[in-house]
């Protein structure tokens, strides 16, 4: 990919990058020295930032009792152990404030059901941490069917997407002397046998693409060096990702590599007969695993006379020989103006399927005996929210996560997925009956109409008054779906605030169109969506500009940071979270450039011209008025550069805008490593909105 030359300018007169949001927006950056993730004056300054914000807002009664409120609800022990079904065992990790880290442990089935299930612990992180004098944060573990006795551990030193492998043995509860270690990279590994894997990770040089992902997927076999390990696949430079695939099924075993050609492209090559063999799938689909010979895919284009959206069941052979016709295709979900497809999962003999209808889940069951497809809805939940929580591929165990916004999560467990029976459920941490919930429909820009839920007390009054924040995300195809409300949310209601979340496009609460509506050029429908919310709380007089806030993470950081770019005359807070918000820069940044098929390429001149036009870094003046905005950002962050918001908050500070800053120095993207360091950031947020929204 082409780059463009950067001129660094140290003089005053040209900090700020333009003082005009007139005419030509220049791409000079006098502030590329705060891109040095751990350069000494960049610290230093990080450093300063961090102590006048925690002398604003830490140093009162107030932010005490809030964050021993929210520590409190994060250590609960009444939280939902959540399942991982591995043969008679349920695998859970854990932490509370006795274990900061975690404990990673097991219970038989039959324990687990009960109330006081009996743990087993595996391992205990915080002690291994000790132990190796590393800060570890659990990631993971891959375990090898059908006794599952073999694991490949994931841990990553201070919350980075980077991590370390180490086989462990679940029978002797140790790392495996002389097993398979992979260093630290970020990486994807699977199980081909007891002595084989699947690895895509740093081999060294010329190993790892553009976007600092691994190129090459090696079959590694024990005892082997890894650089040794024998190359199956190697992806191109500019490609995404080049993963392992493994399914290994009680119907049958899959192997090979899952291509990324782009984000959101994928190509599937099979290892059959000795060889790889590209299937000739549509580029623009998601694969969820193998059910009895058959592929269980999702398209996101229109293939074969199938709509965007639908849900298929592919034959293996066919696709194997090149050979697949329309009317071997088993199509198991079709969306429809409402409802579109969330998830699959698949047991051996059942795929389960999460629908989203309007914005509540439900689930539908499929079964193959002999030739002939078997379809039911599971009933029986009143709930806005269905999931699945857990599932088996070597059993027909399930679990179903059920939920709203001010009804407990419960979890129930089926031994074949037909009834279900409740076996834990968070307590009620709050009346329900002292709030409202409504979903409303806004009017964006070009007409479309944008489905947002409002959630207040029952008692508050459309008086233009009421403190209020809206959330969005808009996205990558993820949906923002009804939950029980966190403590964080809670007070903030209770407190006299209003809570607002916006589903506009980007996500995916209305599938792949939803999705691609605001992708690359047409990327600022989202953000026109967001404002229209806005404006429509502020019409219908639930609040005014004095008393809206806005808060958005990572791609969500960008969104509110566009949005009060362009629009800082309706907010008076902003939170903007791990965010990107250099577009010009972004995909040279880390992981940047695995997203130029959501936003565009900056270094392409025509993709450059709308990304200029929203790209928060490039619209910020020292002759308009912005709310004091909250950044936060984490050092270890190795998704979202932490220079993207250091860029932003310093180059606002020196146009003379006043701005809040923190960066916690561990935590990865989600700026924070454990229970603690996530009560004080959330109490750190909850003082800001108080601070600009309530007084």
């Amino acid at each position: 990919m082409k780059r463009k030359s950067l001129i660094f300018l140290i003089t005053l007169a040209l900090i700020g990058c333009g003082t005009s949001n007139n005419g030509e927006i220049k791409v000079e950056d006098p502030y590329l020295w705060l891109e040095e993730v751990e350069g000494k004056k960049a610290l230093e300054w990080v450093e300063s930032q961090n102590k006048l914000t925690k002398e604003r807002y830490s140093n009162n009664p107030r932010f005490n009792e809030t964050y021993s409120y929210l520590l409190e609800d994060y250590n609960s022990v009444d939280r939902i152990p959540y399942p991982s079904i591995r043969g008679e065992y349920i695998y859970n990790f854990w932490r509370d404030k006795n274990n900061i880290r975690g404990l990673w442990r097991r219970a038989s089935i039959d324990s687990y059901k009960s109330e006081n299930p009996k743990w087993e612990t595996i391992l205990d992180i915080d002690l291994l941490a000790e132990a190796e004098n590393k800060n570890w944060v659990w990631r993971g573990s891959d375990c090898l069917a059908p006794d599952f006795t073999k694991c490949l551990i994931s841990l990553s030193n201070g919350g980075k997407d980077a991590s370390v492998v180490r086989e462990f043995d679940i029978t002797t509860k140790s790392f495996v002397e002389g097993g398979f270690i992979s260093p630290e990279a970020k990486q994807n590994s699977s199980w081909l046998n007891e002595n084989q894997l699947l690895i895509a990770t740093d081999f060294g040089q010329g190993t790892m693409n553009e976007s600092g992902y691994a190129r090459q997927v090696r079959v590694w076999t024990r005892g082997e060096e890894l650089q040794n390990a024998k190359l199956l696949f190697e992806g191109n430079y500019e490609d995404i990702f080049s993963f392992p695939f493994s399914e290994i099924r009680p119907d049958g075993n899959y192997y090979g590599v899952l291509e990324g050609p782009t984000f959101f492209t994928k190509v599937l090559h099979i290892y059959h007969n000795n060889e790889l063999i590209k299937l000739d799938l549509p580029l623009k689909m998601d694969i969820y695993g193998t059910y009895k010979d058959l592929l269980i895919i999702s398209i996101a284009q229109e293939w074969l006379g199938f709509p965007v959206g639908s849900l298929l069941a592919v034959e293996i052979e066919d696709a194997l020989k090149g050979n697949i016709v329309s009317n071997s295709i088993k199509m198991l979900f079709k969306p429809s103006e409402t409802s579109f497809l969330r998830n699959v999962s698949i047991g051996s003999d059942q795929i389960l399927v999460n629908v989203l209808d309007n914005i509540k889940g439900k689930i539908i069951h499929f079964e193959k005996i002999g030739k002939t497809w078997f379809e039911s809805n599971i009933k029986g939940f009143d709930e806005d929210m269905l999931s699945v929580a857990g599932s088996d591929n070597w059993s027909n165990r399930s679990f179903l996560e059920s939920e709203s916004f001010t009804q407990p999560t419960g979890l129930y467990f089926s031994e074949n997925s037909k009834e279900y029976k409740k076996i834990k459920s968070l307590p009620q941490k709050f009346d329900p009956t002292k709030y409202e919930v409504e979903q409303f429909f806004s009017e964006s820009k070009d007409g479309t109409k944008i489905p947002y839920f409002q959630i207040s007390r029952k008692d508050m009054i459309a008086n233009s008054k009421n403190p209020t924040l809206l959330y969005g995300y808009g996205g990558f195809e993820i949906s923002l779906t009804p939950s029980y409300l966190s403590a964080f949310t809670t007070k903030w209601i209770d407190d006299g605030g209003v809570y607002v979340i916006a589903n506009i496009r980007g996500g995916g609460e209305y599938g792949p169109k939803w999705h691609q509506s605001a992708l690359k050029a047409n990327r600022q429908r989202a953000y026109d969506d967001f404002i229209s919310v806005a404006e429509e709380l502020i019409e219908r007089e639930v609040t005014s500009p004095r008393n809206l806030g806005i808060r958005g993470g990572s791609n969500g950081g960008l969104l509110v940071g566009a949005v009060f770019t362009q629009r800082p005359d309706l907010f008076n807070a902003v939170i903007c979270a791990v965010p990107l918000l250099d577009m010009y820069r972004y995909d040279k940044l880390l992981a940047g450039a695995s997203w130029v098929d959501e936003y565009g390429d900056p270094d392409n001149e025509d993709e450059w011209e709308y990304i200029q036009k929203y790209s928060p870094y490039q619209n910020v003046f020292s002759n308009q008025d912005y709310p004091e905005v909250y950044f936060y950002t984490s050092t270890k962050d190795d998704r979202v550069h932490p220079g993207h918001a250091r860029k932003m908050a310093k180059k606002m500070l020196d146009q003379g805008h006043e701005v809040i800053y923190y960066e916690n120095v561990e935590g990865g993207h989600s700026a924070a490593s454990n229970y603690e360091q996530s009560a004080f950031m959330s109490s750190l947020q909850l003082e800001y909105l108080i601070d600009k929204l309530k007084n």
